[in-house]
């Protein structure tokens, strides 16, 4: 499917009763109230006979989160052949099978937790996802950033429905293509990940935009997809950096409003757009970001 301009290929469905409830409470004044607040659920990966892990998970996409779960920790090669993705939503389990016989027993024992939310774990080492990795040297324009982040930021989401959720994006030019949610942030890039391996998409020409900070495994798995571009509207991590660096990978935080930082991968942004034609954001919409990138 090629989407118009306007279109996204998969968005937040902020409307769906399976990943919100509505609870009542009191507020500040202790005046009764009823809100809406974000299920979080237990999906256990299996791949073929082996338990991997349990995420905490809204539920949607348990097949794209699966595999690319499995692909981001290196248990699933790009050349995989996955035979059959089986979700079982009583159980909250999914099995991915390949034709290849995988064992990773000795793998699972070394662990790194990482700094994203909801204890992101990385199997493994770290620095294996760098070795020998050559992004694409594409241009990035900054007149398509701007638009991406308008387009993204108006975008109905679960986030503006009951907060408590991260974002991430997959976007070609200035068109976003898939946008995913979950509570941790690391889950939504895996559900990108698993939809791009599913459906043969091309990683050379994308760009990866995350709600959440630049921190180390937010560049390693953009690399381990082979998106040369990832952008943020929050902050970064030294390590992040460091990494970003020594990938090639351009790195682009802060990016709210007319303002950015960019920290690597330089040579490819081409500053195309005037600046007096881009609105500052506005102070009430400083306020809502800044909660999302918590």
């Amino acid at each position: 499917m090629k989407p118009g301009a306007d279109d996204y290929i998969i968005k937040p469905d902020p409307h769906d009763k399976r990943l919100t409830e509505r609870v009542t409470g009191v507020d500040q004044t202790g005046a009764a109230i009823e809100t809406t607040v974000t299920v979080e659920r237990a999906l256990t990966i299996y791949l073929n006979a082996q338990e991997i892990v349990t995420a905490m998970t809204i539920g949607d996409h348990p097949d794209y989160l699966a595999i690319g779960y499995l692909l981001n920790q290196g248990m699933l090669q790009p050349d995989d052949v996955v035979t059959e993705v089986d979700y079982d939503e009583e159980l909250s389990v999914v099995v991915v099978r390949t034709e290849r016989a995988t064992d990773y027993e000795a793998k699972l024992k070394k662990k790194v937790q990482t700094s994203g939310c909801a204890q992101g774990t990385v199997f493994g080492d770290l620095m294996e996802a760098l070795e020998g990795v050559s992004l694409p040297e594409v241009e990035f324009r900054t007149s398509w950033l701007y638009a991406l982040t308008n387009r993204i930021n108006t975008t109905p989401s679960l986030y503006l429905e009951a907060r408590a959720i991260h974002g991430c994006v997959l976007a070609q030019q200035d068109r976003p293509l898939v946008y995913m949610e979950d509570v941790g942030r690391h889950n939504a890039v895996d559900k990108i990940a698993g939809w791009m391996f599913k459906n043969q998409v091309p990683a050379h020409d994308k760009i990866f935009y995350t709600t959440g900070r630049l921190t180390s495994e937010m560049v390693i798995k953009t690399v381990r997809m082979g998106i040369p571009i990832l952008v943020s509207r929050s902050g970064f991590t030294a390590w992040g950096v460091e990494l970003a660096r020594k990938a090639n990978l351009t790195l682009i935080g802060r990016a709210r409003g007319k303002r950015f930082t960019a920290l690597a991968g330089l040579q490819r942004i081409v500053f195309d757009q005037n600046l007096d034609y881009v609105e500052e954001e506005s102070a009430k919409h400083r306020r809502k970001a800044a909660m999302h990138d918590e």
